[in-house]
């Protein structure tokens, strides 16, 4: 596997939030007529990168994937607290699952947040359906924080987002 972990160059913005978006929509995690106003969010990577670290999985110049990783609060930020780095958004692409990319990213995260003084902790937030990525986390150490599952949309009762820390 060439497969290399690197900051999304800003050429890269376009198709890492294209793979993103097409991730969420095609696991049935969004609407699928396309008009969940979070596919905005995912499609821009531009606004990503300017608040947290934008990741991407390259294969010779071919984008796989990605991760934002948030290294000590700000704005995409969703459950960090002091002393906790945060991963949002890892998208593989579907051709592209199965190769350990997904791991790779998150190992890269790994990595970054050991790097970050004082950081104790990496969290993320994860939807009940996503059991591949589950099974990434726990083998790589992760735990299950039940106290800590949230709702992003508490008018919706089925959006209950389930939560993972790795202690560093």
């Amino acid at each position: 596997m060439d497969i290399v972990i690197r900051q999304a160059q800003s050429g890269e913005y376009g198709p890492l939030g294209e793979i993103t978006a097409q991730a969420y929509l095609q696991d049935g995690l969004l609407d699928f007529g396309g008009s969940d106003p979070y596919l905005d969010v995912l499609r821009n990577v531009a606004g990503r990168a300017a608040a947290a670290q934008v990741l991407a999985a390259v294969e010779r110049d071919r984008v796989l994937g990605g991760v934002t990783f948030v290294p000590a609060g700000g704005p995409m930020a969703d459950i960090a607290r002091s002393g906790e780095a945060e991963i949002r958004m890892l998208a593989v692409a579907h051709h592209a699952r199965g190769r350990g990319v997904g791991e790779a990213l998150v190992h890269a995260c790994i990595d970054r947040a050991r790097a970050v003084h004082g950081c104790e902790r990496l969290v993320l937030s994860t939807q009940r359906t996503m059991h591949a990525a589950h099974r990434v986390y726990e083998r790589l150490g992760f735990t299950r924080t039940p106290d800590r599952d949230w709702n992003p949309l508490p008018d919706l009762d089925d959006i209950t987002l389930l939560t993972y820390e790795l202690t560093l």
